[in-house]
């Protein structure tokens, strides 16, 4: 194997292949082991989560959680729009600091750049602490790196995370406005929401936010040694650089590190073998990001039954391919659930019709979605384990930005994300190989084009 792949390729196939051996897949403890080992993080036990597949319904309980905070609101996103949902929010978070809240607000600065500076100005002056994150003239040589993050937690005790920004066509229900956006959220609560704080303080640090009274988070100076060491094969000049780069920031994250106070995650709530558990994905650049890759490959080897993917922006590596063809020649039914006619980039539905001839003829389903513009980023595997959060199947998300994201070990909420998939089904279009091969040539062309363009996607 070390011989046709790439090493990166090896620790993505050796995931798959680890998972592959559990005779029970995901239900196997020994898979709960292997996710750990590969993030590196600690299962969380926890009480009941809710899924929140309708905009307007995560939204209002949202808001509510933010009215019912004593102490803490802690809120991250890509787009925030001054718009009415954002409004609405807005004064939740006004209305909070008015009770005396610590109330802070991360919005990435592309992502939120044609919110009027009138709405953060009114943040401001109500006692709202906000940041921007990677403002380009701060970050000029880091202006791809994006926070594509979406976390609120009110008081560390109970959170939202998922693919919803805060904007009106996500807020609105896709049951009542045809200009709705199909996302998904998912509300938790106990020693999860305290590591989503956590995740919130990497982002926050970044931005040169002020400290967080008492939260454990590990500073974003804190970068992975694997992201800087300079391959066995490079020598000289290039190797000396990366080796400089390195003590670099070593230097300065201890240095930072030691005005703030150096401080580590906090200890989860332990899951037993048999709980309800929730392990947190977060990647970010410098951090997490093989390791997310390796949880993916490993979820992918450990479906037995059922592999069932939604995302608005399928442009993954060849590789991740060849796992998903892998899964259905093994007796997986294999879906995956994408955008239809109101895809919000065009370009990337044509990188993913691409995909589309290989993945049929492996016996892969192919659905688009009709009803809305699909935003959703979930998985669901067997009905157990359950994947839902920010990122996307592209090399963005794989590499340049910031994400979050909960796994979920549990039937009932595995139960309730594959009733939401039946759902959203009844409002697709399954496509067929028959159909596939009748597309006009120029569409062929521009699918092999935005394929091959997908790593600048």
């Amino acid at each position: 194997m070390a011989d046709r792949h790439s090493p990166r390729e090896v620790r993505t196939y050796r995931a798959w292949g680890a998972a592959r051996r559990f005779t029970e897949g995901v239900r196997d403890p020994a898979f709960r082991e292997l996710l750990q080992l590969i993030d590196g993080g600690s299962l969380h036990g926890c009480p009941p989560l809710v899924l929140l597949p309708d905009g307007a319904q995560a939204f209002q309980r949202m808001i509510a959680s933010m009215d019912s905070a004593q102490e803490e609101v802690l809120l991250e996103t890509y787009i925030m729009r001054d718009d009415k949902l954002g409004e609405s929010v807005q004064q939740a978070l006004i209305r909070a600091a008015a009770r005396g809240v610590r109330t802070y607000v991360l919005a990435d600065a592309v992502g939120s750049m044609n919110t009027g500076d009138r709405f953060w100005e009114t943040l401001t002056e109500h006692g709202v602490e906000v940041r921007h994150f990677h403002r380009v003239w701060h970050h000029p040589f880091e202006a791809l790196r994006r926070d594509h993050r979406k976390i609120l937690v009110c008081d560390r005790r109970i959170a939202f995370t998922g693919g919803m920004n805060i904007a009106e066509e996500y807020g609105s229900s896709i049951r009542s406005k045809s200009n709705a956006w199909r996302d998904t959220f998912v509300q938790v609560e106990g020693s999860v929401a305290r590591e989503l704080a956590a995740v919130f303080a990497e982002g926050w640090d970044r931005a040169k936010g002020p400290d967080l009274p008492g939260l454990e988070y590990v500073s974003w100076s804190v970068i992975d040694e694997t992201s800087t060491r300079a391959p066995a094969h490079v020598v000289g000049p290039r190797k000396l650089q990366r080796a400089l780069q390195q003590k670099l920031h070593q230097k300065l994250g201890a240095q930072r590190d030691k005005r703030r106070g150096r401080r580590v995650r906090s200890v989860a709530d332990l899951a037993a073998p048999d709980d309800r558990a929730v392990l947190v994905l977060a990647p970010r650049p410098g951090r997490g990001q093989r390791e997310m890759l390796g949880a993916l490959a490993a979820m992918i080897g450990g479906a037995r039954q059922r592999l069932w993917i939604t995302t608005p922006y399928f442009a993954p590596p060849t590789r991740a391919l060849t796992l998903l063809l892998a899964a259905a020649q093994h007796g997986v039914d294999v879906r995956l659930l994408l955008p239809g006619e109101h895809a919000d980039v065009p370009l990337i539905r044509h990188a993913a019709h691409g995909t589309y001839h290989k993945l049929l003829k492996g016996g892969v389903r192919v659905f688009e979605y009709q009803r809305a513009t699909l935003h959703a980023k979930t998985v669901v595997i067997d009905g157990h384990a359950s994947l839902i959060g920010s990122s996307n199947l592209d090399f963005r998300s794989f590499w340049l930005n910031a994400e979050c994201n909960v796994l979920v070990f549990d039937d009932e909420c595995g139960a309730g994300m594959e009733a939401s998939f039946e759902a959203d089904l009844k409002d697709s279009h399954e496509v067929t190989m028959e159909e596939w091969r009748q597309r006009t040539w120029s569409h062929r062309v521009f699918d092999r084009l935005a394929r091959a363009l997908r790593l600048a996607l």
